[in-house]
């Protein structure tokens, strides 16, 4: 009996490995199909992250040319107002008018050039002018700074 009893106890551990191995299995099995399932919905996670960076780009890009033109229509608006040409020519005129700038910014070419060569001439002496130039601009009113140098066209004090 002894062979008799080892041989069932092989036979009945043969069919609990058997089973336990079909379990594995189907265990494996559910598991691969748990993890094409994850995949398969972080992979349309991530189709649906990727369309929505897209299109925040895309608003992010709107916004930034919207930006950048209200930027430019300022800044035209800045720079051929009355106002804003006495500001800056003033600045310049005090700061650097021995160079002219204030001069070129207004328009005023040959003026400028004269006011460049007046400096050099006089070695730096002539920049007096310009300081005084500047002060004059800035002490202007916006009507007196328009009608005088912006539409009378006078290119000394």
């Amino acid at each position: 009996m002894s062979e008799k009893n080892n041989e069932d106890i092989f036979d009945d551990f043969e069919d609990k490995s058997k089973s336990a191995a079909a379990k594995a299995k189907e265990k494996a099995s559910q598991m691969k199909e748990e993890a094409k399932e994850a995949f398969e919905g972080a992979k349309e996670k991530a189709s649906d992250m990727a369309g929505e960076a897209k299109e925040a780009a895309k608003e992010f890009t709107e916004e930034a040319k919207e930006t950048a033109n209200d930027i430019k229509e300022s800044w035209n608006e800045a720079t051929n107002h009355g106002e804003n040409k006495k500001l800056i020519a003033g600045i310049l005129a005090i700061l650097i008018g021995s160079l002219g700038v204030h001069k070129f910014v207004l328009g005023y070419t040959k003026e400028g050039i004269i006011q460049i060569i007046l400096t050099f001439v006089t070695c730096g002496f002539g920049s007096i002018i310009s300081f005084i130039e500047g002060i004059i601009y800035l002490t202007k009113t916006d009507e007196e700074f328009y009608q005088t140098y912006q539409v009378g066209k006078r290119g000394w004090f």
